[in-house]
């Protein structure tokens, strides 16, 4: 008599990001079940998601998942599975949604029956999307952002007001108090992917929640690549530090004339994209603005359907946020008390560095300014400029800092849209660099 056939008792979650589909997470799905056959894992690619339903807000967004997998969950006990363990994974907007889902799991009891193991996020903007750059088009960007795309935009331009906390909803998922950074740190593994250039809808900064943006002057950057890694190689670099190292700039030794020579051969490189900016963009920008209020129109009336419960009943996930209310109110007076800051803070140069580390420790830092030690002396020894980012956002960096991510900058640079190519949203001969960066994710996730 032949015994029953194994089932997978691990559940694999993925999300796709903001006017996304599932289908964009297809080369995700196959390539992990093809690292691991179907007795061993299953995968599980959110649907609850598509059909703009991003446009809605992470924390909807992580109500429909945590309904999805709690459902998911109950469908595979029904046929036998008896899943033990779950991995979750966040493209882009994705991760956010994932970060709160796993809040609201772990603050159900479900991660004390189901192990978690693996968490990634792609390009993810864990710092928002506002843009630290100075100058008036950075300021229409700030401003207008927001406006077009409901209730996403307000949360991921950090100018929202999160439910009873009244501060915005990144700045509650990066609380150490909260039921979102206690779930996450559940889990036995966790590492992140950021595009080092080339993606305009999350720049390093944020997908890597870095101070420094040390890829915005690649002339003035050695790059260390991790090795090994699959082929075609020098995709992904090394983690967490080490992965660039300052050099001078081939430019800096040039007469004037001589660096004018350059600059036809830099903007030709870039003349036929900006060409079809120019022509596009008349076409595209009123299209878009237009798309955008029918969409925020169409979102709330989803949001109101969500919360009276016409698809699931969502109060079950409306839970308390922050364990500790007395902790928190002690953090938000310190921050007031503590509000000046420089637009750009400049990081001091090396030799001024044990100068510094000795005066931090005879006298208390600034909240805002504090760096963790991993961070500071990576920073501090490459003199990058900090950038211009919020309080929050620097509050929000001290926190995840502590949660022992890994975090693989990934230098694509056969294509410009780099952010559809770190996960392969298409099928296309030009996005082989992502196909290596996912495979080096597939290679290290534990069952």
């Amino acid at each position: 008599m032949s015994s029953p056939a194994k089932k997978a008792d691990h559940l694999a979650v993925l999300v796709h990001g903001l006017w996304g589909h599932p289908k964009h997470l297809d080369y995700l799905r196959d390539t992990l079940q093809k690292q691991y056959p179907t007795d061993r894992l299953h995968v599980l690619v959110a649907t609850t998601l598509s059909d703009n339903k991003t446009y809605d807000g992470a924390d909807v967004g992580g109500e429909r998942v945590a309904n999805e997998i709690e459902e998911e969950i109950a469908k595979l006990k029904e046929d036998g599975y008896d899943i033990m363990k779950i991995s979750m994974v966040g493209y882009s907007f994705g991760g956010l949604i994932s970060r709160y889902a796993i809040g609201l799991l772990y603050s159900s009891g479900l991660f004390e029956r189901v192990k978690p193991i693996n968490f990634t996020t792609f390009a993810t903007p864990h710092l928002g999307v506002r843009t630290p750059k100075r100058g008036w088009r950075s300021t229409l960007f700030n401003s207008m952002g927001p406006r077009t795309l409901s209730t996403s935009g307000q949360q991921m331009f950090l100018v929202d007001s999160f439910r009873e906390t009244g501060r915005p909803l990144l700045s509650v998922l990066s609380d150490p108090n909260s039921i979102f950074m206690k779930g996450l740190d559940t889990f036995k593994n966790k590492w992140l992917y950021a595009n080092t250039i080339n993606d305009r809808s999350v720049p390093w900064y944020t997908a890597a929640w870095s101070r420094t943006d040390p890829f915005v002057e690649l002339d003035k950057i050695e790059l260390h690549y991790l090795d090994p890694q699959p082929p075609p190689g020098e995709v992904i670099l090394k983690p967490n530090s080490g992965f660039v190292t300052p050099k001078r700039s081939p430019y800096e030794n040039m007469t004037f004339f001589e660096r004018l020579k350059t600059i036809p051969h830099r903007a030709l490189s870039n003349l036929p994209f900006y060409i079809l900016l120019a022509t596009l963009m008349p076409i595209f920008l009123p299209a878009f603005l237009l798309n955008s209020g029918y969409q925020t129109y169409q979102s709330a009336q989803r949001i109101a359907a969500h919360n009276s419960g016409k698809v699931f009943k969502p109060e079950k996930y409306r839970v308390k946020f922050l364990e500790d209310a007395e902790a928190v109110q002690d953090r938000l007076y310190e921050r007031f008390t503590n509000r000046q800051r420089e637009e750009y803070l400049p990081t001091p140069p090396p030799e001024r560095a044990e100068e510094d580390k000795s005066s931090a420790e005879q006298s208390p830092e600034r909240p805002d300014l504090r760096l963790s030690r991993r961070e500071s002396a990576r920073e501090r020894a490459h003199d990058f400029k900090i950038l211009a980012l919020t309080e929050e956002q620097f509050d929000m960096i001290e926190n995840l800092d502590k949660l022992g991510f890994e975090k693989y900058p990934v230098h694509i640079q056969k294509v410009r849209h780099t952010h559809a190519a770190i996960v392969v949203r298409m099928q296309k001969d030009s996005f082989v660099e992502g196909k290596a960066v996912v495979q080096h994710w597939a290679e290290k996730f534990e069952l």
